[in-house]
C-alpha cells in the first residue's frame, strides 16, 4: 500500500451527463433535466434541483415534483464522447491527465503548481482555460489523493499539504459514495468521515470487510487506491496498423475490440491486470493522440473495449464541446492504433490452472465466437439480454457478441397502494384462474374476480385465486406473465381459431366476457385439436396514451389433447399463438 497520497488537482464539471446531452443531443441544460439509469435519477440541472429532483429519486416521483422535467436516457458513451475536448484543453495547460471518469479528470499538482507560479494559480489557469476553449464551467479541487482531491473539487478549495484528514474529518459518511455502508455506519452512531476513521483498522477489517476497509483508508486522508501499481515492461503494449486509414467510429471500434482482447491475453498471460490504459493512435497526416484512462479495480477485456470505443468515438466524431471550441476531429483516418497498459498489478486469479483448465473453455468459445463474426460481421453472432416487458417477446433483445448486454427495456416500479394478484393457476378446463399480477383492461373484471381500473391502474381490491390464496408477491412489470416462461416465443405470431364445443367461433368482449367455453383450436390450415384445459382471460392495455402506439389484448393459457401447452392472445377479434410451453 502506498505511503504518502500524492498531491491531486481534479477537475470537476458539475452535472456532467446533463451538459452532455446538451452537447451531443441539444437539450437545453438551463431547463428542468433529469438523466436517467435504471428508472432512477442519476443527474439532475440545477433548475431541476430547485424544483426538488434529487438523484435516486424514481422518474414518476422526479416527474410529479416537476410537471416540465425533460427526462433524457443515461448513456456513458455520449458522457465519454463529449467530455473528450475538455481532458484535450487540460492537456494544452498540464500533462499526464487521466480520466476518472466521464466529467471528471485528475492529474498530479506538483508539476503544474512549480511553473505556474503555485496551486491557486494553476487551478484558476486550468478552470479560465476549459471556459474558454468548450465553454464548459468546472471546478478544481486538490489535495492528497484523487478521493479528497474530488471531494475538495466541489467546493472548489485547495486543502493545505498534510491537512486532507481534518478537511475530511467533518464530511458526512455519505461523501464515501457507499449508501449501503454510510446507512449502517449511521445506525451505528457514526455520522462523519473523522469518526469512521478513528476506529480500529483491524475492527474495521473485520466487521466490514475489504470494502469496509478501504473506505475507512479513505476516510483516514489516505491514497484512494491502497494497491502497489507499477510500471509494466514495455512488451506488454499491443499495436495494430492498417493499411487503409480508418475515419469512421463503426469500423474503428471494430478494429480495437480485437486489440483489447489480445492487450487482456497478453497481461493474463502475465498474471497481471490492467488498473490504467493509455490509448495511442496516429494518423495518416502523422498526428499524435493520447488519452490516459484509469479505472479503480480491473479492466476486463469489455472494461478495455469500451474504454478505447468511447475514446475513439470522442475523437473521430469531430466532437467540439459547445459552439466556439477549436475541433478535435484528426486531419486524417487513423493508420496505427496502440493500448499500453500505464498501470498493472499482479492478479492471481488470471492465473490459469495447472493444466490450463480454468476458464478454458470459455475462452475457447468466446475466440471462436469472434472468429466468425470477423468474417461474417458483428452483427452475426448475437446472444440474449433479458429485461422488461409483459409478453415473452418483450423480454428478449439480441444483442451483437461482445457488446455490452443491457436490456431494451428495464423493470417498471411497482405502483405504490396497490397489492399484488395470485400467479396463474394450473389449467382446469372452468376458465376461473386469476391472471398475472397486475393485468389490467378497460372497465373490465377479469375471469378470477380481480377488479381492474380503466387501463390506468390497479384498484386495491384484494384479489383471491381458485384455491382461495391472496397474492404476496408484486414483479416488476405489472401484468406480465409469472414463471415458468414459455420454451419457444415463435418471432411471429402464428394467427389461429378457436371454436367452442357447437362449433362457433369463440370472441371475448369488450369487458373481457368469453362468449362461450373454449373446446377446439385450429392453427393455420392444421387439423383441430381439442381443448381439455384453459385459463384466462387476463387483459393487457398498453400505452393507451399514445394513439398509434396503443395495443390492448387478452391472453389465455391452453392444454390441448396431443399433451401441448400453448399461451394464447386475441387482439381485435383475431386470435394468435404466441408461445409454446415444454
Amino acid at each position: 500500500m502506498t505511503g504518502v497520497p500524492t498531491r491531486t488537482l481534479l477537475l470537476w464539471c458539475p452535472d456532467w451527463p446533463v451538459l452532455a446531452a446538451e452537447i451531443v443531443d441539444g437539450v437545453p441544460a438551463i431547463g428542468a433535466v433529469a438523466v436517467l439509469h435504471a428508472n432512477r435519477v442519476v443527474a439532475c440541472s440545477e433548475r431541476a434541483r430547485a424544483e426538488g429532483v434529487r438523484r435516486g429519486l424514481r422518474k414518476r416521483e422526479a416527474q410529479g415534483r416537476c410537471p416540465q422535467l425533460t427526462v433524457v436516457d443515461h448513456d456513458p458513451g455520449r458522457d465519454a464522447r463529449a467530455f473528450e475536448p475538455v481532458v484535450a484543453a487540460v492537456e494544452e495547460v498540464a500533462a499526464g491527465v487521466e480520466v476518472v471518469r466521464p466529467g471528471a479528470c485528475a492529474l498530479a499538482a506538483r508539476g503544474p503548481s512549480r511553473y505556474l507560479g503555485g496551486e491557486e494559480p494553476a487551478a484558476e489557469r486550468i478552470v479560465e482555460h476549459v471556459a474558454q476553449t468548450c465553454a464548459v464551467e468546472s471546478q478544481v479541487g486538490i489535495a492528497d489523493g484523487v478521493f479528497a482531491a474530488g471531494l475538495a473539487a466541489r467546493v472548489g478549495q485547495v486543502v493545505p499539504v498534510g491537512g486532507t484528514p481534518g478537511f475530511l474529518a467533518g464530511l458526512p459518511v455519505e461523501a464515501l459514495g457507499r449508501p449501503a455502508l454510510a446507512d449502517l455506519l449511521r445506525r451505528l452512531g457514526i455520522r462523519t468521515l473523522g469518526g469512521f476513521a478513528a476506529l480500529p483498522a483491524g475492527d474495521v477489517l473485520a466487521r466490514f470487510g475489504f470494502d469496509g476497509a478501504l473506505a475507512h483508508r479513505l476516510a483516514a486522508g489516505r491514497d484512494h487506491r491502497p494497491l502497489a501499481v507499477r510500471q509494466p515492461p514495455a512488451d506488454l503494449a499491443v499495436t495494430a496498423d492498417h493499411d487503409e486509414p480508418i475515419d469512421r467510429v463503426d469500423a474503428a471500434a471494430f478494429a480495437a475490440r480485437a486489440l483489447a482482447e489480445r492487450l487482456h491475453d497478453r497481461l493474463a498471460a502475465h498474471g497481471l491486470a490492467c488498473t490504467r490504459l493509455g490509448i495511442e493512435a496516429v494518423t495518416a497526416h502523422g498526428q499524435e493522440l493520447h488519452r490516459v484512462w484509469r479505472h479503480d479495480g480491473l479492466l476486463t477485456a469489455a472494461a478495455i473495449a469500451d474504454r478505447v470505443r468511447w475514446q475513439l468515438d470522442g475523437w473521430l466524431s469531430g466532437s467540439t464541446g459547445r459552439p466556439g471550441a477549436r475541433p478535435a476531429r484528426p486531419t486524417a483516418g487513423i493508420i496505427r492504433l496502440r493500448l499500453v497498459p500505464d498501470g498493472v498489478l499482479a492478479q492471481a486469479g488470471l492465473q490459469p490452472g495447472l493444466w490450463g483448465e480454468v476458464g478454458e473453455e470459455r475462452e475457447r468459445a468466446h475466440r471462436a465466437l469472434s472468429r466468425v463474426q470477423g468474417i461474417l460481421g458483428p452483427d452475426a453472432v448475437v446472444t440474449a439480454v433479458l429485461g422488461g416487458g409483459r409478453s415473452p417477446a418483450d423480454q428478449v433483445r439480441l444483442v451483437p457478441w461482445g457488446e455490452e448486454r443491457l436490456p431494451a427495456r428495464q423493470g417498471e416500479p411497482t405502483w405504490p397502494g396497490r397489492e399484488a394478484l395470485p400467479a396463474p393457476v394450473e389449467p382446469t378446463g372452468s376458465g376461473d384462474a386469476v391472471g398475472p399480477d397486475g393485468a389490467v383492461g378497460s372497465d373490465a373484471v377479469g375471469s378470477g374476480g380481480a377488479v381492474v381500473g380503466s387501463g390506468r391502474a390497479v384498484g386495491s381490491g384484494r384479489a383471491v385465486g381458485s384455491g382461495g390464496a391472496v397474492g404476496s408477491g408484486v414483479p416488476p412489470w405489472p401484468g406480465r406473465l409469472p414463471p415458468p416462461s414459455p420454451a419457444v416465443v415463435l418471432p411471429a405470431p402464428l394467427a389461429a381459431t378457436v371454436y367452442d364445443a357447437v362449433g362457433e367461433p369463440v370472441g371475448v368482449s369488450a369487458r373481457l366476457q368469453v362468449s362461450a367455453a373454449p373446446a377446439r383450436l385450429v392453427v393455420g390450415t392444421a387439423r383441430p385439436v381439442d381443448i381439455v384445459g384453459w385459463a384466462g382471460p387476463w387483459p393487457v392495455d398498453e400505452r393507451w396514451w399514445v394513439p398509434a402506439e396503443a395495443r390492448r389484448r387478452a391472453r389465455f393459457q391452453v392444454c390441448l389433447a396431443d399433451g401441448a401447452a400453448l399461451l394464447l392472445a386475441v387482439e381485435a377479434g383475431q386470435w394468435l399463438v404466441e408461445a409454446i410451453y415444454d
